[in-house]
């Protein structure tokens, strides 16, 4: 009887575990079934995107889902191929990002997959020979998955999958998975960059129409250069965009216009041409680029003002041949994309667009600058032939009437009528002479020197100074003295654009009888106390060195005033 019980209950095992085995394989084929479900879904909701960003977004969130990791990234590749110039994260918080600081450039196991571009599963990270640990503030790791993704059988990135949720190993049949959405990642990526390369080329043919039109209507130079450079830093999706110029007789460069950031602090900077990114495009003529401007010891000269930046590129405004009249610099933020060489082409065809507006302008300003000088000769022809010899007559009649005067006090009063017409008359000459000068034949005049240094200072302030001038500048006052004049009105200027903080400043130059007097008042914060005095020390031994002075004054209400005098008739000798 056991026996036979025996027997009937061992069909009856074998039906429990054909029935579990078939459970099994029906559980397998659903998994397999959603799996290949998600993978579709992912594929679809890549390729839906056409934002770069967006897509390379939407791949590192899907392969973390797919495999079911808690940790994903993806690294793309840069220029020179060995360094990662981009790193998006899944799975850190924005705090555990901050803390652990810069992010990773290619190093250890991630720097393996650039070196040998094919998948790679580990068990355990620190066992790889490649690894060496985590930086400070890191969460630690242990299951790795990385695979490649190739656009057009170039590498452009890595996927970096870490600690599959459970405990478990990545096995094969995820790293199959993350290979396949790999090829579609790679179809997606080709296809934005595609569409962004189109998108960009009618952003800069768009730009290039505005800037063709803004030149026929003849806006002021300056307007120009801030549209030039507000739509550059649009299209290449800059944090900053800054225009600097070449420096007469220093080889230094002044920021000449900055947007973006600080840009009040940034505009009206002196920086060497030696040891910065914009000095090196001048000299190279070609654009110049570097993966992070605020870490590149190539390009630390001068005032630091690139804290938190990374990629960068400066190009030279001019054309091949030419000397170049400027330099467009563009910033992105730490961690965005370094400049790619198609961003590079049509952005060194803007340049050389840029380069024409400027000429342009330079162009315009000389043919007003001769017409000034046209209605100049007008109206020296006219003093001294109509208003001298007026005066002249007026002063002949005068004299003569003067002896017909019986009263005495009348006719001194007539006499001292006739030696103000005869100092008017000296005055008029002095001003056809100032008039008529040719800067090509004796050198600039004073008055121009001068109105030139306060023209070109309106930059750097960002507002144009006031300037009144008096008395014969251009007759009575030395050669030397003018260069001491021209100087100290250079350096008062650069100290208020630099330090005063000023929104009006007024130049007065004055020629006495025996002295010449520059006043430079300004309404910003004044002269601290202790502060730094260097700069107006030397004004100061500038003016004993012509026997002159110089004395700072606090006006009223506030801001300072600087007084800088010296005779006319200085002892040049010592």
């Amino acid at each position: 009887m056991g026996t036979q019980e025996s027997l009937s209950r061992l069909p009856q095992m074998r039906l429990d575990e054909l029935l579990e085995e078939l459970q099994a394989r029906i559980d397998a084929a659903r998994g397999t079934r959603d799996r290949v479900h998600s993978l579709l879904e992912a594929v679809v909701s890549v390729g839906r995107e056409l934002d770069l960003p967006q897509v390379l977004r939407r791949i590192v969130e899907a392969a973390a889902l797919l495999v079911d990791a808690q940790y994903a990234a993806l690294g793309v590749i840069g220029p020179d191929g060995k360094r990662l110039s981009q790193f998006l994260t899944v799975g850190l918080t924005p705090e555990q990002v901050a803390a652990i600081g810069p992010l990773p450039a290619g190093h250890g196991i991630l720097g393996e997959l650039i070196r040998n571009p094919e998948p790679l599963r580990l068990s355990d990270l620190s066992a790889h020979p490649s690894s060496y640990g985590f930086p400070a503030h890191h969460p630690p790791m242990r299951t790795f998955l990385g695979v490649p993704i190739r656009v057009r059988d170039e590498v452009f990135g890595n996927l970096y999958l870490t600690d599959k949720r459970g405990g478990h190993d990545f096995d094969a049949e995820d790293e199959s998975v993350i290979s396949t959405l790999s090829v579609a990642a790679g179809v997606a990526i080709d296809n934005a960059r595609l569409y962004e390369g189109s998108q960009r080329q009618q952003r800069w043919l768009k730009a290039g129409a505005e800037i063709t039109s803004s030149l026929l209507s003849g806006i002021p130079r300056l307007e120009v250069l801030e549209l030039i450079a507000r739509r550059a830093q649009e299209i290449t999706r800059a944090q900053l965009a800054d225009v600097c110029v070449p420096m007469h007789d220093t080889g230094d460069l002044i920021v000449e216009l900055a947007i973006g950031g600080h840009a009040d602090k940034r505009r009206g900077l002196v920086v060497p041409a030696d040891g910065t990114l914009s000095g090196a495009a001048l000299k190279s003529g070609g654009p110049v680029t570097t993966s992070g401007l605020a870490g590149d010891d190539r390009y630390a000269a001068g005032p630091r003002r690139f804290d938190g930046l990374g990629p960068a590129v400066a190009v030279p405004l001019g054309s091949e041949g030419d000397s170049a009249r400027g330099v467009l610099l563009l910033a992105r933020a730490e961690g965005e994309p370094v400049f790619t060489e198609e961003e590079l082409e049509p952005l060194h065809a803007f340049a050389g667009q840029a380069a024409l507006a400027l000429e342009l302008a330079e162009r315009r300003r000389d043919a007003e600058q001769l017409a000034l000088l046209e209605d100049r000769d007008r109206i020296a022809r006219d003093l001294h032939d109509l208003a001298i010899q007026r005066l002249f007559a007026t002063g002949m009649t005068l004299q003569s009437a003067a002896r017909l005067v019986e009263h005495a006090g009348a006719a001194e009063r007539v006499m001292r009528a006739v030696g103000d017409l005869d100092e008017t008359i000296k005055i008029i000459r002095s001003t056809i002479f100032g008039l008529r000068i040719r800067e090509e034949d004796t050198g600039p005049s004073l008055r121009a020197r001068v109105a030139r240094a306060v023209g070109e200072a309106g930059t750097a302030l960002g507002f144009p100074p006031r300037l009144s001038m008096e008395g014969l500048l251009d007759t009575d006052v030395p050669a030397q003295v003018a260069d001491h004049v021209v100087a100290a009105l250079t350096e008062l200027l650069s100290n208020a654009a630099r330090h005063a903080h000023a929104t009006r400043v007024e130049v007065a130059l004055q020629a006495t009888g025996d002295q010449v007097v520059l006043t430079v008042t300004d309404n910003g914060r004044g002269i601290p106390e202790g502060g730094r005095r260097s700069g107006l020390g030397n004004l100061a031994e500038r003016a004993e060195s012509v026997d002159g002075a110089m004395e700072i004054r606090t006006p009223d209400d506030g801001g300072s005033q600087i007084v800088w005098r010296a005779p006319l008739l200085a002892d040049m000798t010592g």
